[in-house]
């Protein structure tokens, strides 16, 4: 027999970056309390974080494994573009809201519990008030000092902070290295995500992420998105590029506008019902 702490949870992937889904009204509050409980890869059910979707308004909350909230999730919004979908039989285009705008998705294919999306992320912008960083102006390249090294970044801003390292190591290695001292640099002052990246060509970029609040993370959408940003600025790859994540390719490009399209899969893996109860603290 159910009970009130029993609640449908879906689980969804996008090139690994794995979310939570809950369907509002729902015990919200109850669910973020428990975030880090619940994202524990061996100890809960192993996530990045948690989706609160609200099919009436057509909006998305980005909830963190730390319990921070997150402005933006590239492939959160996919994900949550797919459970729209397969759930709630959203068409081919609608919009969904994130904190910062409503951001244009349009289904391109669909295939079982698979669906790719093109979201449109909006334009980037290099102000370091946006992120916020504690710098001036648009700088094209900021140096910051950690106790892993020095590096050169360029600061990005797609609805949430960036700050994209070149001439590092493209590996996991250096990204759980750096990845914790970026993110908490005094320069942040709300904290930042953080991209290693490495040129290909003019139409491949390589890079490893360290997501705030959730640590080292396989892929993310907005991550890959502001190491486009970052490459387009200085000149290093045309308006369409392949971000390379260990979880896989994201593919970009840059509307005559500035906006930032990327197009990728979502797909979901599973619904469950959870007793909120085996998560409480004894």
């Amino acid at each position: 027999m159910a009970t009130v702490s029993q609640i449908e949870l879906f689980k969804y992937q996008a090139l690994g970056n794995d979310y939570l889904v809950l369907d509002l009204p729902g015990p919200l509050a109850e669910l973020v309390a428990l975030l880090p409980s619940l994202c524990d890869r061996h100890r809960g059910l192993g996530s990045d974080g948690l989706l609160a979707f609200d099919r009436k308004a057509m909006s998305v909350r980005i909830f963190n494994p730390d319990r921070s909230e997150a402005q933006k999730s590239g492939n959160g919004l996919r994900i949550a573009a797919a459970h729209a979908v397969l759930e709630h039989g959203a068409g081919e285009r609608f919009e969904l809201r994130t904190a910062d705008r409503a951001n244009a998705v349009r289904v391109l294919s669909t295939s079982g519990a698979e669906i790719v999306t093109e979201v449109d992320i909006g334009r980037p912008s290099f102000r370091a008030g946006d992120l916020p960083a504690n710098f001036d102006g648009e700088p094209e390249t900021v140096e910051l000092d950690t106790a892993a090294g020095r590096v050169e970044a360029m600061l990005v801003s797609v609805g949430n902070p960036h700050c994209v390292v070149f001439g590092q190591p493209v590996t996991k290695e250096r990204c759980l290295e750096l990845g914790p001292h970026l993110e908490r640099h005094p320069a942040f002052p709300e904290r930042t995500n953080v991209q290693l990246c490495e040129v290909v060509d003019r139409a491949r970029v390589r890079a490893e992420i360290w997501e705030r609040g959730a640590g080292y993370t396989l892929a993310s959408g907005t991550s890959a998105t502001a190491v486009a940003a970052a490459c387009m600025r200085r000149g290093l790859v045309d308006d369409r590029v392949t971000v390379q994540m260990p979880g896989g390719d994201l593919a970009l490009r840059r509307e005559p506008n500035g906006s930032l399209v990327q197009s990728g899969p979502a797909r979901r893996v599973y619904r469950a019902t959870v007793d909120l109860g085996d998560f409480s603290p004894n």
